[in-house]
């Protein structure tokens, strides 16, 4: 399964069995994790087999059932960190899909979490992923049109439609879709978050999806 695959067979899995995640997928895991630490300037940290973990949460949106193993999405304190953890999370997320794991993107208090976290001076805990192999694949989200989130001051190629079209399979919290892409007169892509509660998280996914669907080599970030 490639990334494409991934991100239009990957849902919100809510639900977990008991099956444990083995030794070698956990190290698989860590090896990205590692990658996108560096590459993100970040402090992603991985839990498993800690039963309850999500049991005395406050969840903003929706309840885990049997979770035990997430990705704790750390980073120093910073304007961009939340763009940032969306952007390096959803590589997680797929990645995992790739390993046949399914997850779900949790807001929530940490209560029981937080304990067991190395955080670093100035390090703020943004939110966490759940991680597990699902009960099912969970379903489809509804997606706005995609002249909603893409616009253009001319003509939109093929490149540009195909990554806005990536950028709606992105998962977004209670599936607001509040970002935009704008085709600039000179070629480059302008990205805005729009305005409510984890805009700037969702637009780090959408990027990220954006920059699988239209080829990171057909353009540049405005």
């Amino acid at each position: 399964m490639d990334l494409i695959e991934a991100m239009e067979k990957r849902h919100a899995v809510r639900e977990y069995t008991d099956r444990q995640i083995d030794d070698e997928t956990k190290a698989k895991l860590q090896e990205v994790i590692d990658e996108c630490n560096k590459e993100g300037n970040l402090n992603i940290q991985l839990f498993t087999d800690e039963p309850g973990a999500f049991d005395e949460s406050i969840l903003i949106y929706g309840k885990i059932k049997n979770g035990r193993n997430y990705f704790a999405m750390i980073g120093e304190n910073a304007p961009d960190l939340e763009e940032r953890v969306g952007y390096y999370g959803e590589k997680l997320v797929l990645s995992a899909q790739q390993m046949g794991l399914n997850t779900c993107w949790v807001g929530t208090t940490y209560k029981k979490m937080n304990k067991l976290m190395n955080l670093r001076e100035n390090d703020r805990i943004v939110l966490v992923i759940a991680l597990g192999y699902g009960e099912n694949q969970g379903e489809a989200h509804k997606s706005k049109d995609i002249s909603c989130v893409a616009k253009s001051e001319g003509d939109s190629p093929e490149w540009f439609l195909k990554g806005a079209k990536a950028a709606l399979l992105a998962p977004t919290a209670i599936n607001q879709q509040r970002f935009t892409f704008t085709l600039l007169e000179d070629g480059k892509v302008k990205a805005d978050p729009g305005r409510a509660f984890f805009c700037k998280v969702d637009l780090g996914i959408a990027k990220y999806h954006f920059e699988l669907g239209a080829g990171k080599d057909s353009f540049e970030w405005a």
